[in-house]
């Protein structure tokens, strides 16, 4: 006979093969809301971070947000200043010595970037059907940041499961060097971050075929240089 689940196991995790705990549906988001606790303390503390628009960012269910990536800053600095939990796609290449436990602790998933990774492709997707954040570099790696090039990845996730695209831009992170670190911007300096509108990705069908998928991509890029465009606009930069 089936057991119907008792009232509170819809906030269990279920256990990979591999060992680490995947958010089920409904299941609570601690590891990634212990994230969210140290970036506020860190990004608020060494930065003036400015953020416009974080009401867009819908309240509940699942989401994706698109960030634009110039600086290794930017990953933490939306985690401190995102109004929900983040779980964010990274190279798997930053996932050595004590930052693999501790990221992973965090709710961050490690992607391998030089082909498919069906893991990370599966953590994602549980993710978003547990109705959290899920947090992407479209652009695959640190660069202009100006999402001129996408990678198919975001298409693919937003398609898929559904989840609104919420475009963010991250600007000033690479105005100016602190000092003594000349990897990390000068302390106390101001990065804005700008949220955008929520959008659907592709044509509504949930078909992902190689031609619908890049339709999507395209679509998808055209709302992100927008958007940047707009912060741009917004706060002078």
């Amino acid at each position: 006979m089936r057991r119907h689940p008792r009232r509170g196991e819809a906030s269990r995790t279920v256990t990979s093969a591999r060992g680490t705990a995947r958010p089920t549906a409904g299941s609570p988001d601690r590891g990634a809301a212990v994230g969210r606790g140290i970036g506020i303390g860190l990004m608020h503390t060494l930065w003036r971070p400015r953020v416009l628009g974080a009401w867009r960012v819908p309240a509940s269910g699942p989401v994706i947000l698109a960030v634009n990536h110039t600086h290794m800053i930017d990953g933490p600095m939306l985690m401190g200043t995102a109004p929900r939990p983040v779980h964010f796609l990274i190279k798997k290449e930053a996932f050595v010595g004590p930052l693999d436990p501790f990221l992973r602790g965090i709710g961050q998933l490690a992607v391998d970037r030089s082909g498919t990774d069906r893991t990370a492709v599966t953590g994602a997707l549980d993710v978003l059907a547990a109705g959290h954040v899920l947090g992407i570099f479209p652009e695959g790696t640190r660069g202009e940041g100006d999402f001129a090039a996408l990678r198919a990845g975001l298409a693919y996730f937003a398609v898929r499961s559904g989840a609104p695209v919420v475009p963010v831009a991250v600007l000033g992170s690479t105005d100016r060097a602190a000092r003594l670190v000349r990897k990390l911007p000068a302390l106390r300096s101001r990065v804005d971050l700008v949220f955008g509108e929520p959008f659907t990705a592709g044509d509504g069908s949930g078909r992902r075929t190689r031609a619908a998928l890049d339709a999507a991509t395209v679509g998808i890029q055209e709302r992100l240089s927008g958007h940047l465009t707009e912060a741009r606009r917004l706060t002078g930069r």
